[in-house]
Formats: structure tokens, sequence, C-alpha cells
């Protein structure tokens, strides 16, 4: 799954200068992929100390520990911060747990905040029998939504003003 998703961001986005926000992190394998590929820096968000102990360890593993943040923290705490901060992200993953899809949520408080660089990507991880992928806030387009196993893989751009998106 990580495989397809990379595949069909990497022709899109330049890595090299990216910023990139994973949210319910987990081991924090997308955050990690991304830096892996170039990513200029990513910042982990999961509420859990076990899991950031985890992505901690990952990081420390690969050598990317410098070019990482960790935040121990729900995303309701989590997400403002960032934005207080001024933070802006091109590539931002949502993989909510299966059992409290969030997702609608977190693409809302994504835009509210101004958290999505122009041209920043996200993409959400749901299980395939959730509620319909959550529609994009204004400003933000859909671009492909696929089905991988059990999970269903949804692609959002927040486009430049004028710009169009290209067909998945």
């Amino acid at each position: 799954m990580r495989e397809s998703i990379f595949s069909r961001l990497l022709v899109r986005l330049d890595f090299r200068a990216l910023a990139v926000l994973d949210i319910f992190a987990g081991s924090g394998s997308l955050g990690i992929e991304a830096l892996s590929r170039g990513a200029a820096h990513a910042t982990f968000i999961d509420a859990s100390r076990a899991a950031t102990a985890v992505i901690r360890e990952n990081l420390a593993t690969l050598g990317l520990t410098d070019r990482a943040r960790i935040i121990t923290n729900d995303l309701r705490s989590a997400l403002p911060q960032l934005a207080h901060e001024n933070a802006s992200f091109g590539l931002i993953f949502v993989d909510a747990p299966f059992a409290d899809d969030i997702s609608n949520q977190v693409m809302e408080m994504l835009a509210e905040l101004n958290l999505v660089a122009d041209d920043g990507w996200i993409v959400i991880r749901q299980f395939k029998r959730a509620p319909e992928p959550p529609a994009p806030p204004a400003g933000f387009e859909q671009f492909k939504v696929g089905t991988i196993g059990d999970h269903r893989i949804a692609y959002y751009r927040r486009p430049r003003a004028g710009a169009e998106i290209a067909s998945g």
C-alpha cells in the first residue's frame, strides 16, 4: 500500500524541499518513507506515548532524527499549535483509527488552520467500508480515490489560485 501511495505522489511532487505532516502516525511509516525519498522535514503527531516512542526509535535507527519532529498530543491540540507556529506542509497523511474515523473533521481542521501549502497534498487512508471519503473543503480538490486491499486511499490537493488539477 505504501509503495502505491508513493508511486502516485512521486510523479506529482518534488520531495526535496517538502515538509510532511503524518497525523495518527502510529509507527511513522508514511512520514519516514517520505523522508527516505528526500523530504526535507517530517512532523509526526500521535496521542500515544508508546507510538511516539516507536517513531523516535525508527528515526534514530535510520539516522533521520535531525529531519523530524514528534508531537505526542491529541491532534485537536497539536494542529492549532502548528498553525500558531505558521507551519505549512506540502504533504499531509491522515490515517485515523478505523474504529473512530474522524477524517472529515481532520480535513476541516487542516483547511481552517491553513496548514496545507499551495499545491500541497493530503492523503487519507480509511477502511474501505468506512463512510464516503471526506468532501474536499473550499479551496481543495479531490484528485483520486482508490482501493488497495481493505483500505481506501483518497488524494486531495490545494491548487494555487488559477491552477488546474492533473488527472489521476
